[in-house]
């Protein structure tokens, strides 16, 4: 049989997938190959946080703060991964997360991360600053499609309500509405860099795409990044610049409560908000009508000062009890993230930047890679954790030291409306 192993040992199998495996055994690897093979601003952009890049070092330190206590004596031969959210069956319980101005760490890197979980099966998010449109991508991936929204509060929210609108006859199947960026914050790694789309010919950025020509070259094939979605809202042809500038201008302010009961009512199918850190804001959410709550600090790249998602997960767990979709991102690397994330009650995670890094790496064959190596840590961890299916692990003994005790909140509260 192609491909099996004819010899003891993890270098015993043959073949793309197998070489793969050796060569780059974990996401880290495939980062270090990432960060040689684009430029130092678009690393930068992808792998740097806010502030001092506490919250982004806060999430890696608090997931591997978190113990599983394994149970042995189980038969675990035959171990299902699969998971159902919203109604529809995936083959994991990870998805690809929402990521803006993907582009710029592979110029068409959106195309290739939702082919890819097309074919793991698996959730992927398209973001509303997308470097391709909300047709093309639910077209790649028409049975894992789901949009996540910013709030476009200028005009009443008309843009806004049409992009929902879009993403509806476009097929997707969640709406996730990003509530986390009320304002802009300052990245101080692009602002070192003078990050700027379209991009500026300064001496520095020039050297940085010449470290990197296998880049320099796509680029100049394919174009700079463009917010693609944006294009029936500018003036006619649209420019890189002008798709910028609308972006920039237009894509500020707050999603209120007000506006998330607006878009609940114009939205028909299964509806997630993202970036809840407090059980209050995930009951009010609930209370709305959302179906989906996702846990997250937005990986680290808003407030420096937010705790990391996975010790806000237990006490936002215990206050929704079932009533929605428990979801969380924000650090999630590997196979045991997930089950971590899991154990402490949710029902699916997403991860960015790990299948980011493996496109930018290797292209196709990099987020196919990525997805591949989810698919074999979580078997894995779930056979030494005792369990066959993911909605047992919930059974797992978790040691969390770091989860967060929020007061309890007064009654009249619990009252507020939108």
């Amino acid at each position: 049989m192609a491909g099996a192993a004819q010899s003891w040992g993890s270098g015993g199998l043959d073949g793309r997938a197998a070489e793969l495996r050796r060569r780059y055994p974990c996401v880290a690897d495939l980062e270090q190959l990432a960060r040689r093979r684009i430029p130092r601003f678009a690393y930068d952009f992808v792998a740097g946080g806010v502030g001092g890049d506490h919250g982004l070092r806060r999430n890696r330190a608090a997931l591997d703060a978190v113990q599983l206590v394994p149970r042995y004596g189980r038969d675990v031969t035959r171990i299902e991964t699969g998971v159902t959210l919203f109604g529809r069956d995936y083959a994991l319980p990870v998805g690809v997360a929402p990521m803006g101005l993907a582009g710029l760490a592979w110029p068409g890197i959106d195309e290739i991360l939702a082919a890819a979980a097309q074919r793991a099966r698996i959730p992927y998010v398209s973001s509303t600053v997308a470097n391709a449109p909300i047709e093309r991508l639910a077209a790649l991936a028409p049975d894992v499609f789901w949009f996540q929204l910013y709030g476009l509060p200028g005009d009443d929210h008309a843009v806004s309500l049409e992009l929902v609108r879009r993403a509806e006859r476009a097929g997707a199947h969640v709406l996730v509405l990003t509530m986390d960026v009320p304002a802009r914050q300052k990245r101080e790694g692009d602002v070192r860099n003078g990050l700027a789309v379209p991009f500026r010919p300064r001496l520095r950025t020039v050297l940085d795409v010449l470290r990197a020509p296998r880049w320099g070259l796509e680029v100049l094939r394919r174009g700079q990044p463009r917010f693609e979605n944006f294009c029936s809202y500018v003036p006619a042809p649209a420019s890189t610049a002008s798709l910028a500038g609308y972006t920039y201008h237009k894509m500020a302010g707050p999603l209120t409560w007000e506006a998330v009961a607006r878009l609940r009512e114009a939205w028909p199918r299964a509806l997630v908000v993202k970036g809840i850190l407090h059980p209050e804001d995930a009951e009010r959410a609930v209370r709305l009508g959302v179906d989906g709550v996702l846990v997250s600090n937005h990986g680290g790249r808003q407030s420096d000062a937010a705790p990391a998602s996975i010790d806000a997960l237990p006490a936002i767990a215990a206050r929704v009890a079932g009533r929605a979709t428990l979801l969380l991102d924000s650090g999630v690397r590997c196979g045991l993230d997930v089950l971590r994330a899991l154990a402490l009650g949710a029902d699916a995670v997403l991860a960015g930047r790990a299948f980011l890094y493996g496109g930018a790496a290797l292209g196709a064959p990099g987020a196919d890679h990525v997805a591949a190596l989810f698919r074999e840590e979580i078997r894995g961890a779930m056979a030494l954790g005792g369990v066959t299916e993911p909605a047992a692990l919930r059974e797992t003994l978790a040691l969390h030291p770091g989860a967060i005790r929020f007061p309890a909140a007064p009654r009249p509260a619990l009252a507020e409306t939108a």
